[in-house]
């Protein structure tokens, strides 16, 4: 059992062009959904709401936006990492069956959330886990997750109707997918690599071997 853990993490990749388009079963949503509502809290605050986005207009409106943050990032880059971003393909907004946005609400279990108080974002990292329960038990069902970040969380307040104070974190283009691919896009495409394992353990200390 614990060797298919590991293998559901070695295995997740940020999907953006293997979705298929076809549904999500409802019982496999609700077990998706399920193990991100089973993640970790700071305080058990749960600051996460999970809005499933459906409607083709409003993905469509997002994909727009979307692209015209590309157009934004791209336009400041140096020729050569243009032209390796240029091969890049961002998201799945429209090929995926649907979307989930994952939000914070920093009021949530207010006003006074145990283990907050020394670290304003362990409300945020709370969310963050939830979203990893999640990306890994889409995973395990044989769905895909990709990650949206080329957007401004002001626009996608205002398209989605959250409220104030509520911020949202994630996009997360979710599916069926012909296959996930054995190296991650970004590693395939040239733009960055992996560091190894070594390089990020440290021993007592910062710099300690």
């Amino acid at each position: 059992m614990i060797h298919d853990l590991y293998e559901v993490i070695h295995r997740r990749r940020d999907v953006r062009g293997e979705f298929t388009g076809e549904p999500v079963p409802g019982d496999v949503l609700d077990r998706v959904l399920s193990a991100a509502h089973a993640a970790p809290s700071v305080g058990l605050s749960q600051p996460w709401d999970f809005v499933i986005v459906r409607s083709d207009d409003v993905r469509k409106a997002f994909h727009q936006h979307v692209h015209a943050e590309r157009e934004t990032f791209a336009a400041s880059l140096a020729a050569e990492a243009a032209r390796r971003f240029a091969r890049i393909k961002i998201d799945g907004v429209l090929e995926s069956s649907l979307s989930i946005v994952v939000t914070y609400d920093a009021s949530r279990g207010g006003p006074a959330v145990l283990g907050r108080h020394a670290i304003a974002d362990a409300g945020l990292y709370s969310s963050c886990l939830a979203i990893q329960n999640l990306w890994l038990a889409a995973t395990a069902e044989g769905l895909g997750v990709g990650w949206v970040s080329f957007y401004r969380e002001e626009f996608l307040r205002e398209l989605l109707g959250i409220p104030d104070g509520v911020r949202p974190v994630a996009w997360l283009c979710v599916g069926p997918v012909t296959h996930l691919e054995r190296v991650p896009d970004l590693e395939r495409h040239g733009w960055r690599q992996r560091r190894p394992l070594g390089e990020a353990v440290h021993a007592d200390r910062w710099g300690g071997s």
